[in-house]
């Protein structure tokens, strides 16, 4: 399926992609991709519930793992509409200016997550390392100082990309291979030049998710530190339980990104339906898992919820 850009860039369109050569499995392919949906919106609603109603979850940790499921929640409205529409009405026509503005989001929101779980990591830092000060440094005026400045860090580096896009011709095929838009992917179909967003997006990602990693890498070997001068074993084991929850949420972050980039770089020789799942995982399973985690590994969360549940009987 090819077109011609058109100069009005309002009639120009993109046509996305579901799972190739299986268009007529698409309506049960939607019923495991509309349970996840439904799983990662109810989870991370309860866990927003659950902090906003219970007084005693109004703690700095509560506060960061509320943005963590915001984050989450918006990545996941963000390609909803897109993913489900191919499924269920075979809708894969999306316009230019719709289109840039989904990819907005999927990459503004993929990096306001890479900045919250920074700040998760650093609240651990200081309940581990300085716990006789947690409460003077995390104040509530600086945890939204803290969300702020991630959300706008990270819509400010994302900003640039729609123009550096407008600004392309597309005379190449304009059919994209996933089921919502990406800067990687819609930059390779321009017939332009293409060096400048190459280098930017190299730029955006080292001083973001780059940046961010190597911090809580090293938020992580000073509180092993501290954890390790500690004298019991006991109080050790209890340290450490903090993190485990962060720890789970860094590791499902991660591991897909980076998962992600190499099948992109050097998996060519890898079938699609390989880059697909891998893309969709990157998108869908840190929000379907986070809130999964957070309900089991922290007793205070698990707790709450079971209550409600209870409450509710």
């Amino acid at each position: 399926m090819v077109i011609l850009y058109n100069s009005s860039l309002q009639k120009a369109t993109f046509f996305l992609t579901g799972f190739q050569g299986l268009e007529e499995f698409h309506g049960w392919i939607s019923i495991p991709f509309c349970s996840i949906y439904l799983i990662v919106i109810l989870g991370n609603l309860t866990i927003l519930h659950v902090i906003r109603t219970d007084a005693t979850l109004h703690e700095p940790m509560y506060y960061f793992l509320a943005m963590l499921a915001l984050t989450d929640l918006g990545l996941c409205l963000s390609t909803l509409p897109t993913v489900l529409g191919i499924f269920w009405f075979d809708a894969r026509e999306i316009g230019i200016p719709a289109c840039f503005t989904q990819l907005f989001f999927i990459h503004t929101l993929s990096l306001v997550e890479s900045s919250v779980l920074l700040s998760m990591s650093f609240d651990r830092y200081v309940a581990i390392c300085n716990p006789l000060r947690y409460s003077t440094i995390l104040t509530p005026r600086r945890i939204v100082k803290m969300g702020l400045s991630s959300v706008l860090r990270s819509a400010l580096l994302i900003l640039p990309l729609p123009f550096l896009l407008k600004r392309f011709h597309y005379c190449r095929s304009h059919v994209l291979a996933h089921a919502y838009c990406l800067h990687l992917e819609i930059m390779k179909l321009a017939c332009s030049s293409i060096i400048v967003n190459h280098i930017y997006g190299l730029f955006v990602v080292a001083c973001t998710v780059g940046v961010d990693s190597l911090l809580i890498f090293l938020s992580y070997t000073l509180i092993l530190h501290a954890v390790l001068g500690k004298a019991s074993r006991q109080e050790r084991l209890r340290a450490l339980n903090t993190c485990i929850s962060h720890i789970c949420a860094v590791l499902l972050f991660y591991i897909p990104m980076i998962g992600l980039s190499l099948v992109h770089r050097f998996g060519e020789h890898l079938p699609r339906i390989v880059h697909l799942l891998m893309s969709y995982v990157y998108l869908l399973v840190p929000p379907l898992m986070n809130p999964i985690v957070y309900s089991i590994k922290t007793k205070q969360i698990r707790q709450r919820i079971i209550k409600k549940f209870e409450f509710i009987k």
